[in-house]
């Protein structure tokens, strides 16, 4: 009894679910998809390019002489002036140097105005005809020899006075010294590495361009490339400079081993932030002017082509196809397929078929779009 009784109400409900008034159609529900309309706006275009940052001027200092490091008169990291004295050398040995050769100088002088009294005599003598002209002769050989000692004796006056300038060894411009790898007393050969002095209260951010952006802007005459072009600079974190640049020159060939052109921008270094030998990247900004732009999230690609839903009569979606120019940031600008006005599905293209019915809605505030 009790089974017959779970049969009939089995039977019963089977039948209240296959009437009229209950049934549900899955396949006639309406999914909500955003919805937006493509409209042209300008828009910058931002390149990065890595950078080469260097200072204005970073010069090696060397020692022009040998001998032994009496002073070091500045510390690593010391900003100095132009001018200022560095490094102080043993000066004994060229101060002996110089003494001889003035001596020397002494010397030759001196027979200078022996030649010269001797040739006087000769003449004397010769317009008495005591003596032959040939005397004469010889009397203005020595003279001349006489002379050119002298002359040779400044010059090595001249020498030991250079060398000794040398031992005294002054910055060639306002600058930081750098690394400081010899000590007082230490011995240091002619040409020696000192320290380097940094002028950075500038620098130079150098990065390459390939040869087809560089034609592309050779022939414009115009763009981001153009000189005075203001430029930002990215630092190895990810920070931007807080000071903008501008792009100065170009180098004049094409690198052999890369086939791209160097460009040149500088920026000031008020703080000294920057330093010689840091990276970063150079950031240059395009505008494009009267574009047409597509979310990436709108785009599916199918065989390397790019398609969205583009909304029709009775909001029904249709796959079209379109080719972009370029990708920025998360948008497509699109070169040809697409206009301005078309309607087409924001998001979750992939849960859509080709064809199917949907319904629009804003996705900013959800409400349903008025059906096309």
């Amino acid at each position: 009894m009790k089974l017959k009784l779970l049969v009939i109400l089995i039977l019963a409900a089977a039948f209240q679910s296959c009437s009229p008034g209950n049934t549900k159609t899955e396949s006639n529900d309406v999914s909500a998809f955003p919805v937006i309309k493509l409209g042209k706006k300008d828009t910058s275009l931002a390149f990065n390019y890595v950078a080469d940052i260097q200072s204005l001027q970073n010069v090696e200092i060397r020692s022009r002489v040998h001998g032994f490091i009496d002073k070091i008169l500045v510390d690593e990291g010391q900003q100095v002036k132009k001018g200022q004295l560095l490094f102080q050398m043993n000066d004994k040995e060229y101060q002996i140097a110089l003494s001889k050769s003035k001596s020397n100088l002494a010397s030759a002088r001196s027979s200078l105005e022996i030649a010269e009294v001797e040739l006087e005599r000769i003449k004397t003598l010769v317009q008495k005809k005591v003596i032959s002209v040939s005397e004469l002769t010889l009397g203005n050989a020595r003279l001349t020899e006489a002379k050119a000692k002298v002359s040779e004796a400044l010059a090595m006056v001249d020498e030991a006075n250079q060398k000794l300038s040398y031992v005294s060894v002054r910055a060639p411009f306002d600058g930081v010294i750098d690394r400081l790898p010899f000590k007082t007393g230490s011995l240091v050969s002619e040409g020696a590495l000192l320290t380097t002095v940094a002028d950075n209260h500038q620098m130079y951010a150098y990065f390459d361009i390939s040869e087809n952006e560089y034609l592309q802007f050779t022939r414009s005459e115009k763009g981001r490339f153009s000189q005075n072009k203001e430029t930002t600079l990215i630092l190895s974190d990810g920070t931007v400079y807080s000071l903008k640049g501008k792009i100065q020159t170009h180098e004049s060939s094409f690198s052999d081993h890369t086939g791209s052109i160097a460009f040149r921008a500088i920026f000031e270094n008020p703080k000294g932030i920057l330093k010689h030998g840091a990276s970063g990247k150079v950031q240059l900004l395009s505008r494009l002017d009267n574009s047409l732009l597509v979310p990436q999230k709108s785009v599916f690609e199918i065989q390397d082509k790019n398609y969205v839903f583009l909304l029709g009569k009775n909001n029904r979606v249709k796959m079209k196809s379109f080719v972009p120019k370029l990708r920025i940031a998360e948008y497509y600008v699109v070169d040809s397929g697409l206009n301005a006005g078309d309607q087409i599905v924001y998001e979750g293209v992939q849960s859509i078929k080709d064809g199917a019915e949907i319904k629009p809605v804003d996705p900013k505030n959800k409400n349903l779009i008025a059906k096309k």
